[in-house]
């Protein structure tokens, strides 16, 4: 494919047909707007998303809802340049332009992409991103270090819940699909007072998955058992304050079954393995607007989670080929305590500064995470045990002058310092520290009053950490070879990204038309790399610095409502990524290779038609190009297209729906692994591959009251 080409035609399409249709603008003026504005909320300030300077996708609750997504994986396909890696029983690492984690094991690593769900920072733990009650996804590619420092150096997903209404209102929802899988919600808003108001949701999920175990004659051991509650309320004390009071709780309880030798959906596990999450979270976040020149922002937010993550390693069962096969277990058992902390003054209205009107903002923030593992592993001689312990304090500002009536500027800084100490059950200590600063400037100029081009930079950064994993298993069999090598990486260090975007943003209520095209060109240094080495199925994994990587593309989407009975949709992502250097083990080098888990294109495409008054239609496409699954071999995943449809019937307070994800069935990979584990063919190497999602169909009960 000629991407060159590909991106002008795209590029030109979208930037012309705003002048297309202003041919008939003054036709349209009385037509009813049938397209609703979006308003972006996880940025500093709230603005529409015409309005900002960078790359964002918002992916709504009817969208959610249309596509039957129970969990972000399922909707993620639907934002350009997005991907997602399994290796679990939920994709819980994802990559924004090709930037991000893929699994974590022994070490405790800072996600490239972080997650926030009502502003609590649940970065790491993706299987927390179930999407019963949530609102909004708002994607934020790129870095975004000056917003949420190391944790959003290549994106941030935020989750917000639904609003908090200000009358009664609920709904109830019940699931019935394919795979035994059930599941059951209410939900719940009511004001109480004045000076209070709440909204309440629990959700119960479950299904036995898509795997067959047929060594143990089991259909559910790659099952999902999925337990999530949300508490929210808004407490205005006075005209000054308010205050946002937040609980979550997340109870799943899920297996792990998910290889085969067979290279298929059957596994021969004598002991399936647990992926779970038991977390509680809160978050007090107070505003005060009660000056006339500023805005106060207060919130203080706890996390505390335990989790289990563990899988039989050989795949197969005691007594598959006897004097060949080994047998072994791998567990970790993580304690995750987090308090956030954070402090931000707004300018309530602009002042003057070096002769123009000028909005500020200026904030701290302080983070305390403690994490602890307890590793059981066949082959320790005992259990692996490790402490990880984090600080980080930041401080930031922003500026933003207008300085005409069309064109503003804007500039922010962070600077970040993190103190970490690290020690485990085999004598290695470590306490890497060290500061760094990220934050964007930008260029918006407004062609009309919902058209805006704007051009940016920005730099995002990311913490370095301990190989404490590699370093200690030097000792392990068969492993002395790599004491040298593993020995140079016991520490790596920070990784910063450094991007270039330009983009048009459009948005023409008339029309009910929005449509945005950006595009971006991204350095890496010190990238921070997974990698791993193996002997006899024996894997030591590790992190290690690139010297460099680029990383460019653009994205695109588009939405049109041309009557009350259609509306049709459509994104495109396109990438390039390489490696300037990265040497292996073996002495190879990467330089000029793509990076793993980016694929160069993403598409999504679809339409609702609303067939009767009470009958709608829709269907959509995801297609994404195969992409390398390491930077440790050359497998590489097929590329798919997938076609989803739903069939909604309303009838008073109730929706009806019968929906199919998948509906062709075609196979797709999630995640990639390429060694020898099959002692019936002496270990051969080969590429074993996770699954994702097989056809699933199902109905759906919805009652709004």
């Amino acid at each position: 494919m000629n991407y060159s080409r590909l991106s002008l035609a795209v590029f030109t399409a979208l930037v012309m047909t705003p002048q297309v249709l202003a041919a008939d603008a003054e036709r349209s003026e009385d037509k009813e707007q049938a397209i609703e504005r979006i308003t972006v909320t996880g940025d500093f300030r709230a603005r529409g998303i015409e309005d900002l300077p960078a790359s964002v996708s918002v992916l709504r609750a009817d969208d959610l809802r249309q596509r039957n997504a129970e969990h972000l994986e399922q909707a993620l396909a639907m934002a350009a340049n997005v991907n997602l890696a399994s290796g679990a029983s939920r994709a819980s690492f994802l990559q924004i332009r090709g930037v991000g984690e893929r699994s974590q094991f022994a070490d405790t690593v800072t996600p490239s992409v972080g997650i926030l769900i009502d502003g609590i920072n649940y970065s790491g733990m993706g299987s927390a991103a179930t999407l019963f009650d949530i609102g909004r996804v708002e994607v934020f590619r790129g870095p975004q270090s000056t917003r949420f420092g190391a944790d959003g150096m290549a994106g941030v997903l935020y989750l917000t819940s639904e609003a908090i209404p200000d009358y009664t209102e609920g709904l109830v929802e019940l699931l019935w699909a394919n795979y035994n899988t059930y599941g059951t919600g209410v939900a719940v808003g009511h004001r109480f007072s004045e000076t209070f108001a709440g909204r309440a949701s629990i959700y119960q999920y479950n299904s036995d998955g898509f795997i067959e175990n047929i060594h143990l004659d089991r259909k559910d051991t790659q099952n999902h058992d999925e337990l999530t509650v949300r508490l929210n309320g808004l407490w205005q004390p006075s005209d000054a304050w308010a205050v946002a009071l937040t609980y979550h709780r997340f109870d799943i309880d899920n297996g792990y079954d998910a290889w085969s030798l067979d290279l298929n959906r059957q596994t021969l596990s004598d002991t399936p393995g647990s992926d779970t999450l038991d977390s509680h979270a809160g978050r007090v976040a107070a505003t005060y607007a009660g000056a006339d020149a500023y805005t106060l922002e207060l919130s203080a937010s706890v996390l505390t989670a335990k989790s289990e993550y563990s899988y039989d390693e050989d795949w197969a069962f005691e007594g598959i080929r006897p004097g060949w096969e080994y047998n072994s277990e791998d567990k970790y058992f993580r304690d995750r305590d987090q308090v956030e902390l954070e402090a931000r003054w707004l300018s309530a209205q602009p002042i003057q500064f070096l002769g123009q009107s000028t909005d500020w903002l200026f904030g701290l923030y302080w983070q305390d995470r403690q994490q602890d593992l307890l590793r059981e592993y066949t082959y320790l001689n005992a259990p692996f045990t490790s402490r990880y312990d984090t600080q980080n304090q930041a401080a930031y500002g922003e500026l933003s002058q207008q300085w005409t009536e069309r064109l503003r500027a804007t500039a922010g800084l962070r600077y970040e310092r993190y103190e970490n100490d690290y020690a485990d059950s085999r004598g290695i200590t470590a306490e890497p520290s060290t500061g760094a600063w990220g934050g964007r400037a930008s260029l918006e100029y407004r062609l009309q009053p919902n058209q805006t081009v704007y051009a940016s930079i920005a730099r995002g950064f990311k913490s370095g950490g301990v190989n404490g994993e590699a370093l200690g298993r030097v000792e392990d069999r068969n492993l002395e070879e790599f004491r040298d090598f593993l020995e140079e990486r016991a520490v790596f260090e920070p990784e910063f990204l450094t991007s270039l975007e330009t983009g048009y943003h459009a948005f023409f209520p008339e029309h009910s038309l929005r449509l945005h095209v950006n595009a971006f060109y991204s350095w890496r240094d010190d990238m921070q790399v997974n990698a791993y080495v193996e002997r006899d199925a024996i894997f030591v994994t590790y992190r290690d610095n690139a010297s460099s990587g680029r990383n460019y593309g653009m994205e695109a989407s588009i939405e049109h409502v041309p009557s009350d009975r259609l509306r049709w949709f459509a994104s495109l992502g396109l990438l390039r990524s390489k490696f300037d250097d990265l040497l292996l083990q073996d002495g190879t080098n990467l330089r000029g290779r793509n990076q793993a888990h980016a694929p160069e294109y993403q598409a999504h495409v679809g339409f609702e038609y609303l067939v009767l008054p009470n009958l709608e239609f829709r269907a959509e496409v995801d297609a994404r190009d195969a992409f390398y699954y390491s930077n440790t071999h050359d497998e590489r995943s097929e590329s798919y297209q997938l076609m989803h449809m739903r069939l909604n019937y309303y009838w008073q307070q109730w929706e009806f729906s019968l929906f199919a994800r998948n509906l062709l069935d075609e196979d797709f990979t999630t995640r990639g692994f390429y060694f020898g584990n099959d002692p019936r063919d002496e270990y051969t190497p080969k590429n074993y591959v996770q699954y994702g999602e097989p056809r699933r169909i199902g109905l759906n009960a919805r009652f709004r009251f």
